[in-house]
């Protein structure tokens, strides 16, 4: 029997992996051994970069706007907002080249695919570059599927790049951009840092993902376990 959908996408899809649980349970250790200090750190980190992360860009890069769930096969309010800040920044000559990045997430189009109608539909500058990245179902793959279509060769170096997102995701993909060797800035989506109760719920959860995630590349250079450090090199 096949897992529910949810089971399927984002964090939750590596439930059935050693390695992640064996992450979680550290994390769960050092949660409690720090009376919570250690997370109290990671959101304050989420939470100064989705103050203080720009909303203009400030100079020309490759560009990257990375997805989310689609509703009826349309882009909703979030990556709406991802989708126009990357198309005005574009207009304003900032971007090299853009790429769109999601997969499939239950409707029967891609999350990169519903974000480029979209671009098209609002009108995009003939000048600049419109790719799509349609094979990830998370942020570590969007950016790990961004990094081969932006070299020809392997060796080839990767441009400098906007990550283009909300600002209560942005310290999660620029942690994992820095460590997939991307030359990486951060560029909001929103103009400033909303403070509703959906917004600090996700602040909330990304400040865990983040601590996951950290948590579990420490343990793997404490206990030298390679495999687990190649998943986000």
């Amino acid at each position: 029997m096949r897992a529910p959908k949810i089971l399927r996408r984002g964090v939750w899809r590596y439930l059935s992996d050693r390695d992640i649980l064996v992450a979680a349970f550290v994390t769960a250790v050092v949660f409690a051994a720090s009376l919570g200090l250690v997370y109290a750190a990671h959101l304050g980190r989420v939470c100064w970069l989705a103050a203080r992360a720009p909303a203009r860009a400030a100079g020309r890069r490759a560009m990257l706007i990375f997805g989310r769930r689609l509703v009826s096969d349309q882009p909703e309010a979030d990556f709406v907002g991802r989708l126009a800040r990357g198309r005005a920044d574009a207009f304003a000559g900032f971007a090299d080249r853009v790429l769109v990045l999601g997969g499939y997430s239950g409707g029967s189009i891609s999350e990169a695919e519903a974000g480029r109608r979209w671009l098209q539909a609002e009108g995009w500058p003939e000048t600049v570059p419109l790719q799509l990245e349609q094979a990830s179902v998370d942020s570590l793959e969007n950016l790990r599927h961004a990094r081969e279509l932006l070299r020809e060769r392997s060796d080839d170096a990767l441009p400098p790049v906007w990550l283009v997102t909300s600002r209560y995701h942005l310290a999660r993909c620029l942690y994992l951009a820095r460590r997939l060797g991307f030359d990486a800035e951060p560029l909001a989506a929103e103009e400033r840092l909303p403070l509703g109760r959906r917004y600090v719920t996700r602040l909330l959860m990304e400040a865990g993902y983040l601590m996951w995630i950290d948590t579990g590349m420490r343990w793997a250079a404490l206990t030298g376990n390679r495999r687990m450090a190649t998943r986000i090199s």
